[in-house]
């Protein structure tokens, strides 16, 4: 035992009251009091870490991750060098560069890094987003033209491009063209001066899970040192690339990288640029989405992501990235308040299409379909991929959602972990069941004739039947246990060093177990938090919530005092309130002990 910490697994809970398994996670018991011992950290941190597979080295960069000891050199991409001095060169020459980008949160987050990056050392710079309705993804003709007219003889393309080699080829003796994209890469590279792409076949980085954002920054670095090295800042200053660390940390976030290695250190490092409140746009959109505690990856991907990502699906495409590149404070207000509306405005189209996209997938996973592929003429193209990461949760399956207009069905699909639904969308391309389509593993995008979905749904579905295999509702994973009287804020604090949580490095899920509902009762404006403080079998008290949980199985059973002595899964973290620390315990689901 360690401080109330019960050293043995959970019993198995093959149901729980949302209809869940709980499964332990649990790594080879000497490594995890090893490395406790080793690290000074509860038992039970130490064991998370041994059911990560984590190391002893490896533990110690995890739990303090630095870019000093993570950060590559930039060269170990392919076409970095060849990228960066020509972008060096546009920086010695005084030339205009165009930056083309993509209208969600990393494409922002790139093209805001990019502008102020080459701003600071002195070149014009042209920005453009594409609008979603009527330029669609990636680069397209017509904008490319309006930037080389502008003045742009150099373009860099930023988190798009890669699939964009019939458009770019436009581009030749006119302007040079630069791609920075982490997108699948398959069918050849663009005719371009550079691609740099950690997913292309040919690239030996090793880190195909880096967004946009971060491999703008490390193209940033290969530029500040090829400049370094020709003495262009002998009479002036270099560019303080750390200040653009918030970009990466949030687009990280938002794209949905895995929070390790590298990615871990840009986050933990960008989570304080991002609490420093040195960004005006960001200072702002914390101000307008009522963020009061610490900026968290939580805080990322809940309040600042959707609320950037809203100009893009349903507003003005390039109001999110004014926002980031805004200085003036009382400006950036106005911009976040605008995308705070269109975050609104988001909200209740996507209520509408939710509704009858869960209606269809019903009935796909009635009639045994492996991925879902839903769609109907008039779903805003804006908010189709938040429903299918809705439906991916509720069904565990990939799911892909489209919405029909002047004869094309422009759609976005999300994936679980294991199945490649990027590579899947570029086959179907491949095989001409598509006009378009592209992404990586976990995400994709993809337009088509309405008389194609047929063949395009048999065509997911023989490619990702794994996905057959999978239980209707995902386990949780259970990582450790704690008595009531062990959930306290010391341990509470000490997994918080886990942190940043994400993708790849999910927040642990822990068990309570056996304990007694003291007391319960509803709380917020819409009565859909559930407060309970439960009592453990050996004594101890501890303080519950179970968010949007009011009208759900879990939040009736936390209710009722008849429910007899229950196993809670959730997550311990410690909390500050005008200047008090305290402990909480989030829970997640609830079965009966």
């Amino acid at each position: 035992m360690d401080g109330g910490i019960v050293a043995a697994p959970p019993p198995l809970v093959s149901e729980s009251v949302l209809g869940r398994a709980w499964v332990w996670r649990g790594g080879e018991e000497r490594l995890g009091l090893w490395l406790a011992q080793r690290l000074d950290v509860p038992e039970i941190v130490g064991r998370i870490l041994a059911g990560r597979g984590l190391g002893a080295e490896q533990a110690v960069h995890f739990l303090g991750p630095t870019l000093r000891a993570l950060l590559p050199d930039p060269s170990v991409f392919a076409d970095m060098d060849e990228a960066a001095e020509r972008i060096a060169h546009a920086a010695r020459s005084g030339e205009t560069v165009g930056i083309f980008g993509d209208y969600d949160v990393d494409g922002a987050c790139a093209t805001a890094l990019m502008a102020r990056f080459l701003r600071a050392l002195g070149c014009p710079v042209l920005t453009h987003v594409p609008d979603r309705l009527r330029e669609g993804y990636g680069p397209n003709g017509p904008a490319l033209d309006g930037l080389i007219a502008r003045g742009a003889t150099l373009i860099v393309c930023v988190d798009c491009g890669t699939a964009a080699g019939a458009v770019l080829a436009g581009c030749a003796g006119r302007a040079d063209v630069v791609v920075l994209d982490h997108h699948k890469a398959e069918g050849g590279l663009p005719p371009v001066l550079a691609t740099v792409n950690p997913s292309r076949p040919d690239c030996a980085s090793g880190m195909p899970h880096l967004c946009a954002a971060a491999l703008a920054f490390l193209s940033a670095v290969a530029v500040a040192r090829a400049l370094r090295r020709s003495g262009f800042f002998a009479d002036r200053a270099e560019p303080a690339l750390m200040d653009l660390l918030d970009l990466v940390a949030l687009a990280t976030i938002c794209d949905v990288m895995p929070l390790a290695g590298l990615n871990r250190a840009f986050v933990a490092a960008g989570l304080r640029h991002i609490a420093a409140r040195r960004r005006p746009g960001l200072a702002a959109l914390l101000d307008v989405a009522g963020t009061k505690t610490r900026p968290s990856a939580v805080t990322c991907g809940f309040a600042l992501g959707p609320r950037i990502n809203a100009g893009g699906r349903i507003s003005e495409a390039d109001l999110g990235l004014r926002l980031l590149l805004e200085e003036d404070p009382l400006e950036a207000r106005l911009l976040a308040e605008r995308l705070d509306a269109a975050n609104r405005q988001r909200q209740h189209v996507e209520a509408h299409v939710l509704a009858a996209a869960v209606e269809a997938a019903e009935a796909q996973r009635a009639a045994g379909r492996a991925v879902l592929l839903v769609s109907a003429e008039g779903w805003h193209p804006g908010v189709v991929g938040i429903v299918a990461g809705r439906l991916r949760e509720r069904f565990n399956r990939p799911a892909c959602v489209g919405g029909g207009a002047e004869g094309v069905v422009k759609g976005s699909g999300r994936s679980v972990p294991g199945l490649d639904l990027g590579s899947a969308v570029i086959a179907a391309r491949e095989a001409g069941l598509l006009a378009s389509g592209g992404g990586h593993a976990m995400a994709a995008g993809f337009a088509y004739a309405p008389e194609a979905e047929a063949a395009f749904h048999d065509f997911l579905c023989d490619r990702l039947a794994a996905a057959n295999a999978l239980p209707e509702v995902a386990p949780i994973a259970i990582e450790g246990t704690l008595a009531a009287p062990g959930a306290t804020l010391a341990v509470a604090q000490q997994l918080q060093r886990l942190a940043p949580f994400g993708n790849g490095n999910e927040e642990p899920v822990l068990m309570v177990p056996s304990v007694r509902v003291a007391r319960a009762e509803r709380i917020g404006n819409d009565g859909l938090t559930v407060r309970a403080f439960v009592e453990g079998e050996g004594g101890g008290r501890l303080r519950c919530l179970a968010f949007r949980a009011g009208d759900t199985r879990l939040g009736a059973t936390l209710i009722d005092r008849t429910s007899g002595r229950l196993h809670l899964a959730g997550h311990l973290r410690a909390e500050s309130w005008n200047g008090v620390e305290s402990v909480s315990f989030c829970v997640i689901d609830a079965a009966t002990a």
